[in-house]
């Protein structure tokens, strides 16, 4: 059908009529979207990079006693009541018993005959000499690891590196010929939408080439704090785990690593680990047999919209210091608690989990600028980065004498009572010598810091950044929050599960007038 070239000829071909009295404002003009064709065939390029993806087979030997957990088969669940649970039951019994099981003449104790468990994934090669890349969680565990060329060689492989947090390995193998290879691409260049060729082992069938597009980026899916993941539709399945990614240059863009799926089949929803991220890895598993990732020493949490306004932060940006590690590069750099990570290496952080991975990247040892925002303005100060260490349990609290214990005192619009540290306030909720700070001994029900989920126990460190030793510092700094009119007023919690800061609702309730539920 032709376009239509008017409002008054749109109008008649659907059997209506009318007259325009005055002219309509033209709509505005929008760059027209241009999309490339498809390739005619991705035969070319397939032939090309096949024989650089290998199948990647590791083996791991299982001992296990009788009665053990992987002992031998599992009862199968089944509905309440089925016919088949008495019938499974028997036919295990039976089989236990026959290998020296309960009731058996072996020995219910006796350890099993030790089996081969195999498990089967993918990898790519990226120089002459052997070394291959694929992701860690396919040769974890493995007691020989196996690589499979395109020809149908086997090539015994060695470990060379292996990053857990990365999920990402490099092996190595010896060969009598120089190995086809396939380069690193910029993952940063591909865009939502570029078509893009997966090749892999699915379900050990070996070199299998599928074709899709990018169909989103920066995914955090939850499998650790570096996710960053290419979203791609190619079909992607068990034993795709890590082969290529690649653009249509034969560049490897990603890392096959995980898939989204009810059944266990691909449903097009896969993940690759980005490739900018993955050659970094590569190179320092290459040259130290380990990743050595950047370390400030922070914990940090979401900077929300409550939070951004009670300390006068324009945007709900960045990454809010929770927590500095003793002797840390942040330490030395004299970051505190309640400052906002707003730039870090001249990178915005516009949210919490962008930081972690922008400070894994810089180099070890670099001095980089990091911007904070700290008492209503922007500050810069500079720390020189460590290796992440691998216990990242380092901060210590500082040993401090209790106060004696007083009178629950109120604090005012908040609904909660707090008093200073005593001994039997430690007895009463476990808390440890040395405590800091003011505990909150009573939350009133329908009270700003009940609907924050504060609790007896909890234990105020700091309000509005300003470290508290008793009821009244805390009822100092709310008071001076409320004449600064903040909606909020931030405080420091410390719980069992750590620290956190919450900000808790400013009422109009005047100082020194509880707000009561009603």
């Amino acid at each position: 059908m032709r376009p239509f070239r008017s409002t008054v000829a749109r109008a008649a071909l659907l059997g209506v009529s009318f007259a325009l009295v005055s002219p309509l404002p033209l709509a505005p003009a929008f760059p027209r979207a241009v999309a490339r064709s498809a390739p005619d065939s991705f035969a070319d390029l397939a032939a090309r990079l096949l024989p650089a993806v290998v199948n990647v087979s590791s083996t791991q030997t299982i001992t296990a006693k009788a009665g053990s957990p992987g002992a031998g088969p599992e009862m199968p669940i089944f509905p309440p009541g089925s016919p088949f649970e008495q019938f499974f039951k028997d036919f295990l019994n039976r089989n236990r018993q026959g290998q020296g099981g309960p009731g058996g003449g072996g020995g219910g104790d006796q350890p099993r005959p030790e089996r081969r468990a195999q498990s089967l994934g993918s990898g790519f090669i990226i120089d002459q000499s052997g070394l291959v890349v694929t992701n860690n969680h396919v040769i974890e565990g493995a007691d020989e690891i196996s690589v499979i060329l395109q020809d149908n060689t086997t090539l015994k492989a060695q470990v060379v590196g292996r990053d857990e947090s990365g999920d990402i390995a490099l092996l190595k193998v010896k060969a009598d010929k120089p190995l086809p290879t396939v380069p690193f691409g910029d993952s940063s260049q591909s865009r939502v939408g570029d078509w893009v060729l997966a090749i892999g082992n699915p379900f050990g069938l070996g070199g299998t080439v599928t074709a899709g597009i990018v169909s989103a980026r920066g995914r955090d899916i939850h499998q650790g704090q570096y996710d960053d993941f290419i979203q791609t539709d190619a079909s992607i399945n068990r034993g795709n785990s890590g082969g290529p990614l690649f653009n249509m240059d034969g560049q490897v863009i990603g890392i096959n690593t995980a898939i989204f799926s009810p059944s266990g089949g691909s449903i097009g929803i896969g993940f690759s680990i980005p490739s900018n991220m993955a050659k970094n890895t590569v190179a320092q598993l290459r040259q130290y047999g380990h990743p050595r990732r950047g370390w400030l020493g922070v914990k940090i949490q979401q900077v929300t919209p409550d939070i951004a306004e009670s300390l006068g932060l324009k945007d709900a940006s960045g990454a809010m210091v929770a927590g500095v590690t003793d002797g840390g590069p942040a330490d030395k750099a004299k970051l505190r608690n309640g400052d906002i990570i707003l730039k870090f290496d001249n990178q915005d952080v516009k949210e919490m989990h962008n930081l972690p991975r922008i400070v894994a990247d810089a180099q070890v040892g670099e001095e980089v600028p990091v911007v904070i925002w700290r008492d209503g303005k922007e500050v810069t100060v500079q720390t020189t980065l460590a290796e992440r260490p691998n216990d990242t349990q380092l901060a210590s609290a500082d040993a401090t004498k209790p106060v004696d214990t007083t009178k629950p005192t109120d604090i005012s619009g908040l609904g909660l009572k707090v008093a200073p540290v005593s001994s039997d306030l430690k007895d009463k909720f476990s808390l440890q010598d040395g405590q800091k700070g003011v505990v909150i001994t009573d939350v009133s029900p329908n009270t700003p810091a009940a609907e924050r989920g504060l609790k007896p126990g909890d234990v105020i460190m700091e309000v509005q950044q300003g470290e508290v030793a008793s009821p009244a510092d805390v009822q100092k700094q709310v008071d001076a929050a409320r004449g600064a009119d903040r909606k909020f007023v931030l405080m420091l919690i410390q719980r069992e599960g750590g620290v956190q800061y919450v900000p808790l609702s400013l009422s109009n309730v005047p100082a020194g007038k509880d707000k009561q539920p009603g």
